[in-house]
């Protein structure tokens, strides 16, 4: 058996099955919450991102991860010279300026940024283990201040939030002392009070004010978030069945622009039901346990560090865009991953489970 033939028959098939399942579910659901509008086209251009996203995860798959450690740093750099580029002529997207047209091609260059940040973060942590473990702080600072701060610019919150649990993770497994954690953790907290009164925009404010009390502006900010609820709590115990009449989604109260993305969930709470969201997050369950137990046997530290950003970066997008739509978190516009319509950021994660798949095939050779 030729190596090529060894690598492909050694990937992790469960991986894939469970990302391209839940990768079609997504377009089913796409396509169930906006087959009624003028512009129904947007279950067709999330399939072709899917078929794309699929080619890039076998092809990342058989490229060993050690290579793949090269581009880390160009697509880094790409990554903050396209938040630039946003700053300048990007797309104004829900009082966010973070959509960045190139050709034919409409993207955000956020999620691009984090992942290539994942890859520099695992690279130094996993060179420089014996450094100092401030120094070694101040090297993931600048690494993830830089777009973290364009993020900022754009402004962006959501995306800044999904970068925090992303790299606490990854500083811990990568060896810093917890007294460090701890410390970034309460200082961060500490400063929370003056972010929310002085640094967040207007609309910002008012979704956390929502959030808090959702009875406070029924008709304005806290619209979206009881419509969400009405939605999933009409569903009941088996929903009220694909494409449903008199829905929430048909009927138009849970909001035509962000339905198909931010609100995917509430969409397939309504038609599928209590068992139809339990199924979906058990799937979700099982990919990222998959993606640990890949982590558990990777070869190298690299290996581990990569697997573990790109485990935490689809956790936190699940647990943040679920719990907005349930009122158990403010809403900040983060996509569900491989579920909402997001065509480049379906790309990006199948991207990243490529890396992930890349650890397991190669988990026994030796660097």
């Amino acid at each position: 058996m030729t190596p090529f033939l060894r690598k492909f028959f050694g990937m992790n098939w469960l991986l894939f099955a469970l990302m391209l399942g839940l990768a079609c579910f997504g377009v089913v659901a796409i396509y169930s919450v906006t087959y009624m509008r003028e512009d129904s086209t947007f279950w067709s251009k999330q399939a072709y991102w899917v078929g794309v996203g699929a080619v890039a995860f076998i092809t990342v798959s058989l490229i060993d991860y050690r290579w793949i450690k090269w581009g880390a740093l160009p697509m880094y750099l790409s990554g903050i010279g396209f938040l630039l580029l946003t700053k300048f002529i990007g797309s104004k997207v829900y009082g966010a300026k973070s959509w960045l047209r190139i050709g034919p091609i409409n993207f955000q260059p956020a999620q691009l940024a984090v992942v290539a940040g994942i890859m520099v973060l695992a690279l130094i942590l996993s060179q420089f283990r014996n450094l100092h473990p401030m120094l070694r702080l101040l090297f993931c600072g600048v690494i993830v201040g830089a777009p973290c701060l364009l993020i900022l610019l754009q402004p962006d919150l959501g995306e800044v939030i999904i970068w925090v649990p992303t790299v606490l993770a990854m500083l811990y497994i990568g060896g810093l002392p917890l007294r460090y954690l701890l410390s970034m953790i309460l200082l961060g907290v500490s400063f929370l009070p003056l972010v929310i009164f002085f640094v967040l925009k207007r609309y910002q404010k008012e979704r956390i004010t929502a959030f808090l009390d959702p009875d406070i502006d029924p008709q304005g900010a806290a619209w979206a978030i009881n419509q969400s609820m009405i939605a999933i709590g009409s569903g009941g115990w088996a929903g009220k069945g694909f494409k449903a009449p008199n829905s929430q989604v048909e009927l138009g109260f849970l909001p035509s622009t962000a339905v198909h993305n931010d609100y995917i969930f509430s969409g397939i709470a309504e038609q599928w039901g209590f068992l139809g969201g339990i199924a979906l997050l058990c799937a979700f369950a099982l990919m990222l346990l998959t993606c640990l137990y890949i982590a558990f046997n990777s070869s190298d530290d690299l290996g581990l560090l990569m697997t573990v950003g790109v485990t935490t970066l689809i956790f936190t997008h699940l647990c943040q865009n679920v719990g907005m739509t349930v009122a158990l978190l403010p809403i900040t516009g983060v996509p569900l991953p491989l579920i909402s319509y997001s065509g480049s950021f379906v790309l990006v994660i199948m991207f990243g489970l490529g890396i992930v798949n890349s650890v397991w095939v190669h988990r026994k050779m030796m660097p």
